[in-house]
């Protein structure tokens, strides 16, 4: 009989929606045909009335949605990691064991991100294709970013990714665990026959939306990017953004205060891209200039 695959799960909460943290982790439990080794991350909260068997680790602050995912994987083993975010949940009981076949499948596969549904029924915004070309949402196919709210890698691609970038605390990590990836010879793919539930909620209700945006989309360049690339990616968003919120003086103005911050700030240690990865992403669909 073949063992169960082991996984390691991190799910990433603040304390604020005690309602929805209590669903998605008795949703991870819920989980069939794996052995689970679960933490609950309080960012700024020291973790209180988790289910039996799931570990607590509270951090004294609020150290970012990054940071936060970071410091729970030394606490849990399992060859796989699963990150899920204290307002997602798992509808299926079946979906780890289905996420981990998929990937055993294809060793191609260094990082899976399944179909967002709210669970309400309301109609997903097309930001949670992550594709350009949006396509219907339940065709799978690989990508270049990921909605972060629920993602599986196994965990020796995970730690040669360097993990998630601690500097951005909030908005584009997601690209850049992608990215890196891509650059161990792997894909990141999007499964759009597997479903993880998450509300509808715009994205501009955090009020530090717009700069963080910016700041970072310049720092995941100039992170990762090879030398004419960092202009030629950050110059295409530029453009985008300004003809996208050209209407919105307000928004593009916070925009344009995170884009210089991107610019004078440390967005941390450099890890470069190689060519081959640029090629390959080129030759996939994506290549790293928009």
């Amino acid at each position: 009989m073949t063992e169960a695959p082991t996984i390691g799960v991190v799910v990433l909460t603040q304390g604020t929606r005690p309602a929805d943290l209590d669903r998605g982790i008795r949703s991870i439990l819920a989980q069939q045909g794996v052995q689970l080794d679960v933490v609950c991350v309080g960012n700024g909260w020291q973790p209180t009335g988790l289910p039996q068997g799931v570990k607590a680790l509270g951090l004294s602050e609020n150290l970012g949605i990054p940071a936060g995912r970071n410091r729970g994987v030394p606490l849990v083993s399992g060859d796989y990691l699963f990150f899920l975010d204290d307002d997602a949940s798992i509808p299926d009981p079946g979906f780890l064991l289905a996420a981990i076949e998929r990937v055993r499948a294809d060793p191609s596969i260094g990082l899976l991100q399944p179909r967002v549904v709210d669970p309400r029924g309301i109609e997903s915004p097309r930001r949670w294709i992550p594709r350009i070309r949006k396509g219907l949402a339940t065709e799978s196919g690989p990508v270049f970013s990921v909605w972060e709210g629920a993602v599986l890698l196994p965990r020796a691609v995970f730690l040669k990714t360097d993990g998630w970038a601690e500097p951005f605390f909030y908005a584009h990590e997601g690209i850049e665990l992608a990215w890196r990836v891509w650059d161990q010879g792997l894909r990141t793919w999007y499964a759009g026959d597997l479903v993880a539930n998450h509300p509808v909620i715009q994205q501009t209700r955090h009020a530090d939306y717009y700069r963080l945006n910016a700041r970072n989309r310049v720092w995941l360049a100039r992170r990762n990017l090879p030398g004419v690339f960092v202009v030629l990616y950050v110059a295409a968003w530029t453009g985008i953004q300004t003809l996208r919120w050209a209407r919105n003086r307000p928004a593009l103005s916070a925009w344009f205060g995170g884009w210089r911050e991107g610019w004078t700030g440390d967005p941390g240690p450099r890890r470069v891209l190689s060519m081959r990865t640029v090629w390959r992403m080129t030759r996939a669909g994506r290549p790293p200039i928009v």
